[in-house]
């Protein structure tokens, strides 16, 4: 290469990886904030991420990022470019390009705006008050509706939020394949439904001490690979995972005294989003490609080892003579198929994060469907809890007792994350598809489970999914892994395989 382009490519790399120590510093903030930070502390730390964020938001839209990216961005010059080279020019060029149409003074507010939100919602959820969060609330989806038209509207309107999310993700294809999962999943969930055979699961609502709880899920990270050296597990309202570089991934949960599988489950799932931000590979650090590809694509990781590896017959068969040991009174008398019939049993329930496989997606439609209403129809902010209680009576024939267990029950909203939810279910139906492919490629699979050897599975997702970060594209990704676009039938299969076994359907 000339000497001036390798000055620019230089230069270029100096500012993206100012820009990766921004972001890291802001994820650490927002994760003491959510952990404990002092109560009183929260409206001054809002300011202070927002004002971070406003800095960020200035070096990814200034001159200087501009000039850089259209003098790499020259055919002459961009195919001379390292693969990650072209990759982190043309994510530059996607945020440059998204963001100059936003004054920056409207990124600094809304920061704050949400950074505090976040504080906010986590006292209306304790006390039940989703009046006291809704102003807060409409002013986020106000801000959402302004970015929209900045940004530019896509197909609908609620299009360009998918795309933050899951590149290239439309409504039209979401309606089509929820319209598909839903054709195979209703009827099945009908059938169980009316199966006399049902597990009892009332001994997983017993009281379980905390710190065995705390135990159990610890193991059982270590177990799956997560290193303790390169993260760590703390408590948090709402479970989530953060990663401010592989070398420091954070995971939360929340413990329940009369709930055993919550914490055990959160903790699987927020595993599988840090196994993905540990393993990624050291050479997009400090680019924006050092991170998941999508939304979709790293919670496929979440659900498959919470649902497939964490909810599998194998798994606890294996693994419950440990847990048995840390509740012997609860357990005592708790056979292993008791267990895992009851660990996997279906129920029409409130709360999304603790639902079984196969309702859980119910309740991603119900999100998905309130969201299009928002964005697309122009729902009221006030008007939620009655559309969101209406929608629980249709797909789950229940009614939220109280707006903590229904429509506050989520923190995504106070974060303005808009389009988020819909990641879940496909995240569902990628795993399932990748899952079927690991299955021929590593016929051990089951039978390392059932040894408690869970490495090498590791070691599979981080050569195909892991190490590649942000550098593949979610469609780049389930092509080469499995050879096919989204398919959402193969899971269908596995719900319809596992349940009608676990029913005697």
């Amino acid at each position: 290469m000339e000497q001036n382009v390798e000055q620019v490519l230089s230069s270029f790399r100096q500012l993206v990886r100012k820009i990766s120590s921004y972001h890291e510093a802001l994820g650490l903030l927002g994760w003491d904030l959510r952990t404990g930070a002092p109560r009183k502390g929260a409206e001054m730390r809002a300011d202070t991420i927002g004002m971070l964020s406003t800095e960020v938001f200035k070096l990814s839209i200034s001159e200087e990022m501009g000039s850089y990216i259209d003098f790499l961005s020259r055919s002459e010059i961009f195919d001379q470019l390292s693969d990650i080279d072209q990759r982190s020019v043309t994510e530059c060029r996607k945020e440059y390009e998204r963001s100059q149409k936003v004054p920056p003074e409207k990124i600094q507010k809304y920061s704050s705006l949400t950074t505090h939100a976040q504080t906010v919602w986590e006292e209306a959820k304790h006390n039940n008050d989703f009046q006291g969060f809704e102003p807060m609330l409409a002013e986020i989806v106000d801000m959402n509706r302004e970015f929209i038209d900045y940004w530019g509207v896509k197909d609908t309107r609620y299009d360009t939020l998918l795309d933050m999310y899951e590149p290239d993700m439309t409504v039209a294809k979401l309606d089509a394949v929820f319209d598909r999962l839903k054709s195979r999943l209703v009827p099945l969930l009908q059938k169980i439904q009316e199966s006399s055979d049902k597990p009892d699961n009332s001994f997983l609502k017993q009281e379980y001490d905390l710190k065995k709880q705390e135990e159990i899920g610890l193991f059982l990270l270590e177990q799956m690979g997560y290193d303790f050296q390169a993260g760590r597990l703390d408590e948090s309202e709402h479970p989530f995972a953060t990663g401010l570089n592989p070398g420091d991934v954070r995971i939360t949960t929340h413990y329940y005294p009369e709930d055993l599988m919550s914490a055990i489950f959160s903790s699987l799932h927020e595993g599988g989003h840090a196994l993905y931000e540990q393993n990624i590979s050291a050479d997009l650090v400090g680019t924006p490609l050092a991170t998941g590809t999508s939304m979709g694509i790293h919670e496929s990781q979440s659900r498959f080892w919470e649902n497939i590896v964490g909810r599998s017959r194998v798994f606890w068969d294996h693994y419950y003579d440990k847990l048995q040991s840390l509740f012997p009174d609860q357990l005592a008398d708790v056979t292993k198929e008791q267990f895992y019939r009851a660990a996997n049993m279906v129920e029409n329930s409130l709360i999304r994060i603790e639902a079984d496989e196969l309702t859980y997606n119910l309740h991603i439609i119900v999100r998905y469907e309130i969201e299009k209403m928002i964005f697309n129809e122009n729902l009221a902010v006030a008007d939620l809890p009655k559309v969101w209680n209406s929608k629980y009576e249709e797909y789950l024939g229940i009614t939220p007792p109280n707006d903590a267990q229904g429509v506050l029950q989520d923190v995504h909203w106070s974060g303005g994350d808009f389009g988020y939810f819909a990641s879940y279910s496909l995240g569902n139906m990628y795993a399932a598809q990748i899952t079927q492919t690991m299955r021929k490629e590593l016929p051990e699979f089951e039978q390392w489970i059932a040894a408690g050897d869970l490495l090498p599975i590791k070691e599979w997702l981080s050569d195909k999914i892991y190490r590649y970060g942000k550098s593949r594209t979610p469609s780049e990704l389930i092509m080469a892994i499995t050879g096919e676009e989204l398919n959402p039938d193969y899971l269908a299969d596995y719900l319809e395989e596992k349940y009608t076994e676990i029913y005697k359907l």
